[in-house]
């Protein structure tokens, strides 16, 4: 090679190397472009979801319940019978019950001194006897009237006389068979019986004393029956009907069951409220205590039965002034729907809007959940109970 190319490659040598760096410069950015290319590419590792709870469901059932209007009321007698002496001056002997006691019809309930009532009673009897005695004569007088009046033995006046004295006497005996028969009930009088069968509610009767006619010596429930007088407003006495079934509510708890006898023609002009009277029949629930009279007590009067959607009561969330149930998607995650809920029913509520009937819904737990948590379904606890009729 010639010096003088020599001396022009030496020349032209900080070109070459400026333009070697330079491409070597392009080629790393390009690898650093794709490299990032092939990043964004990539997934990108995410956490794993975890469900939030373990939870049971079930699907709404179908139940008919009891359509009924909720009153308060005394518990009063049916009938209450006031029993009291019908002689006058009689001293009480003996008193042969107490309050609370169950009485049959004729039964003795208080004894009375006989002595003045039997004096009169023999007084009675032989004003009677004389006045039969009277009678037989003046008959065999009236006989023999009637025979000589035939054959003139008697003036026309005599035997008139005769006879009439005949009918007088026989009206005396009537008078006085009348007198006995009074002192003979005034006897029986001594006796104060049960006018009914029932159960003894008071008593003032003491032993010694001595009580005018018509005094009150015991009250007695009539038939030991007893009725509920729930008051109502005018408003719902016109949905009331005689023989609609009512349960009654005990002070100690449990229920009786009654049915409406009858309504009240009229409403209170203060309370504004008319009395629908209810004959109790007996107890309903084995817990239910003894149904006193005058006791007030609550209860309902069934108007009918409709059909409603039942969830079960711990399935319902209050939260924020609303009612929530939770539904679990094909997906797990649980969704908050609003609800109308009404009645509750031993354990389960009523929901009357916010549910088609065919959901699973969260049973219990709820409380802890928001609408998107995932879950996990309990094992054997995916319940779809049968529709309930009752």
């Amino acid at each position: 090679m010639s010096t003088l190319t020599t001396n022009a490659i030496r020349g032209n040598q900080p070109c070459v190397l400026h333009r070697l760096a330079k491409l070597l410069c392009l080629v790393a950015i390009g690898m650093l472009l794709s490299a990032c290319e092939r990043a964004a590419e990539a997934p990108v590792p995410t956490a794993i979801d975890k469900a939030v709870l373990t939870v049971a469901v079930a699907a709404p059932t179908e139940q008919f319940l009891i359509s009924s209007l909720t009153a308060n009321g005394p518990i009063a007698a049916w009938q209450e019978a006031v029993i009291g002496p019908e002689v006058n001056g009689l001293r009480v002997d003996a008193v042969l019950v107490q309050v609370g006691d169950q009485v049959r019809k004729g039964q003795a309930l208080a004894t009375f001194a006989k002595d003045t009532v039997q004096h009169d009673y023999r007084l009675a009897k032989a004003a009677l006897d004389e006045a039969i005695a009277l009678a037989h004569e003046a008959r065999s007088d009236g006989e023999r009237a009637r025979e000589l009046r035939d054959i003139g033995g008697l003036s026309g006046q005599q035997v008139q006389q005769m006879l009439t004295q005949e009918q007088a006497t026989q009206a005396r005996v009537q008078a006085a068979r009348a007198r006995v028969a009074v002192q003979e009930l005034h006897l029986s009088q001594t006796t104060l019986r049960a006018p009914d069968d029932g159960i003894i509610s008071a008593r003032s009767a003491t032993v010694g004393s001595v009580p005018a006619q018509g005094t009150e010596m015991f009250r007695m429930i009539r038939q030991g029956r007893l009725e509920w007088r729930a008051e109502l407003t005018a408003q719902q006495l016109a949905k009331i009907r005689p023989g609609q079934e009512s349960r009654i509510g005990s002070p100690e708890g449990g229920y009786w069951s009654g049915r409406v006898r009858q309504i009240a023609p009229t409403v209170d002009t203060t309370s504004r409220r008319g009395v629908v009277y209810v004959d109790i029949s007996g107890p309903v629930t084995k817990n239910a205590a003894s149904m006193p009279a005058g006791a007030y007590v609550k209860g309902e009067v069934i108007l009918g039965e409709r059909p409603g959607m039942m969830v079960p009561q711990t399935a319902i969330v209050a939260r924020d002034g609303f009612h929530l149930v939770f539904k679990v998607n094909d997906d797990q995650r649980v969704e908050g729907l609003k609800v109308d809920v009404g009645r509750i029913v031993d354990d389960r509520q009523e929901v009357m809007s916010g549910l088609e009937g065919s959901e699973r819904i969260v049973v219990a737990g709820g409380a802890f959940l928001n609408s998107g948590d995932l879950v996990q379904i309990a094992e054997g606890a995916d319940m779809h109970p049968e529709h309930d009729p009752r």
